[in-house]
């Protein structure tokens, strides 16, 4: 073997590619470098805009590998190698992933949605997508509730963004909506003092906006009282099982009837005419 002729084609490789293979290096390293600069300035911009950790991480992390992708294939190509192929391969299994993935890339798009824009936040009592429950996660893909009986129930973020979403603890106060039946006997001034002396023994009932009380229709079977007071938030169902309660009693106290459905039967005797 002729070794005279080796040490020339290696020095002629060696300044054909080594400054290549520096540069290549030079590139990997310091595109490294920014693009975990560029994930650490988009995670500090996140958090001082007060987005969701979850969308912080998810965000950082997406932002540092498609920028690390980016650094590989520019590295790839600074060593001669045609990247056009790769980029084409990567571009066909994206398509193909996302065409494979709709359904999940849906539910991620409406977490992202849901993160950045709040229509509601954990421990909300909302409904949505046909169910109710309190909020105890929002999640990329989906949303997971704690019914009122203590049922997990996990939707996918698509079907909460898909329709009207109810947010019940947005406001700080709600109407108690109560519909008060008395009889067409008994004597309405006395019923509106009475539903009025009840609200106004119930400390956790707003004097303002002020309760209304008023006559809502007059029903089948019965005179129907419009009674809507409003509460806290947190008060509403305490408020609406109480006041139930005390009404009947105090209607009992004052006889006052409240009506139940009922059918007045007529009777009619009949007699066939004699014969002649």
């Amino acid at each position: 073997m002729d070794f005279s002729n080796i040490l020339p084609r290696l020095q002629e490789l060696l300044a054909l590619y080594g400054l290549r293979i520096l540069a290549a290096i030079v590139i990997y390293i310091v595109g490294r470098w920014v693009a975990m600069a560029l994930k650490k300035l988009a995670v500090r911009m996140m958090t001082k805009a007060e987005v969701d950790e979850t969308l912080i991480s998810f965000v950082g992390n997406l932002t540092y590998i498609a920028l690390l992708v980016f650094v590989i294939i520019a590295a790839l190509n600074q060593l001669g190698i045609q990247t056009t192929s790769f980029i084409a391969i990567i571009g066909a299994a994206g398509l193909a992933i996302g065409l494979a993935l709709q359904g999940s890339l849906a539910n991620f798009a409406a977490g992202v949605l849901m993160i950045i824009f709040r229509p509601f936040t954990v421990g909300y009592y909302v409904e949505a997508a046909g169910v109710a429950g309190v909020v105890e996660k929002v999640q990329i893909f989906t949303t997971q509730l704690k019914s009122p009986d203590n049922k997990t129930i996990i939707i996918p973020n698509a079907s909460v963004t898909g329709g009207s979403i109810t947010n019940y603890s947005a406001k700080d106060t709600r109407r108690v909506d109560m519909v008060i039946g008395v009889g067409y006997g008994d004597d309405l001034k006395k019923v509106r003092e009475v539903l009025e002396d009840i609200l106004a023994k119930d400390d956790r009932v707003l004097k303002d906006p002020a309760p209304t009380i008023g006559v809502l229709e007059l029903g089948d079977n019965s005179v129907n009282f419009a009674v809507r007071p409003w509460v806290n938030t947190g008060d509403y169902w305490g408020v609406y099982f109480d006041v139930t309660e005390t009404v009947k009693r105090r209607f009992d106290e004052e006889g006052i009837s409240i009506p139940y459905p009922q059918r007045d039967v007529h009777l009619y005797e009949y007699k066939e005419a004699a014969v002649q």
